[in-house]
């Protein structure tokens, strides 16, 4: 992890089209800006991987369905050879 310090109005770049800037520091709380690219999401970290979560969650709902698709599928074809 980089680790840098930077005081109030300055930034950071990362690569050529994202800037992290230092809005105010009062106490333990600081404020930034980030100018970013349209087309880039950015987000705060908890929300993040609550999106992860999300996702995660909803592709192992998916997978359920096409078991239980499959399943089912099975058991109508096993009927129908009897």
């Amino acid at each position: 992890m980089l680790v840098l310090a930077r005081k109030k109005n300055e930034s950071i770049m990362i690569g050529d089209s994202i800037e992290i800037k230092v809005i105010s520091v009062d106490g333990d709380q600081v404020r930034i800006g980030i100018d970013a690219p349209r087309h880039m999401d950015v987000y705060r970290k908890e929300i993040y991987d609550a999106i992860q979560e999300e996702n995660r969650m909803a592709t192992q709902s998916q997978a359920d369905w096409k078991m239980l698709k499959k399943l089912l599928q099975s058991k109508s074809e096993w009927k129908d050879s009897q």
